[in-house]
């Protein structure tokens, strides 16, 4: 599922535990703005969105990732709390991106442990299913 850009736009700043002042400030764009942009209601031009990626060291491809479709993912798209789980080797890079995925109501767990708990609860239901395709791939 994909998330919208006011979401991804929120959820980065959020990730890198900035103000939308401090944003505002680095990027010479408005706090009103800013603020219009992550509650949906403007829409950024591509300059808007350099500048946005650039303040947050980025690719445009990493902060228009899982929006709608848009970009392919890597390891600096992945939401708050996956990537530390990805650096402790608690999952690995396809987990990760496949749980960078996942999104109930517009909502996304955003911490470590959040994200822990949902892998783990993923993992304990998936178990079944995932030792009765290992047991065909090993026959086969």
């Amino acid at each position: 599922m994909f998330m919208k850009l006011n979401d991804r736009l929120r959820e980065v700043r959020r990730k890198c535990d900035v103000t939308l002042l401090q944003v505002a400030e680095a990027t010479k764009l408005s706090v009103s703005y800013l603020s219009d942009l992550e509650r949906g209601r403007a829409n950024p031009s591509l300059d808007t969105l350099e500048r946005l990626a650039t303040y947050y060291k980025m690719s445009m491809v990493d902060l228009l990732t899982g929006v709608d479709g848009w970009g392919t993912p890597s390891v600096e798209s992945l939401a708050p709390g996956l990537l530390a789980l990805l650096e402790k080797h608690e999952i690995d890079e396809a987990i990760a991106q496949e749980l960078n995925r996942i999104e109930l109501r517009g909502k996304r767990p955003q911490t470590e442990e959040d994200w822990r708990l949902l892998y783990l609860n993923l993992k304990s239901i998936m178990r079944p299913y995932l030792s009765k395709q290992d047991e065909a791939a090993e026959k086969g």
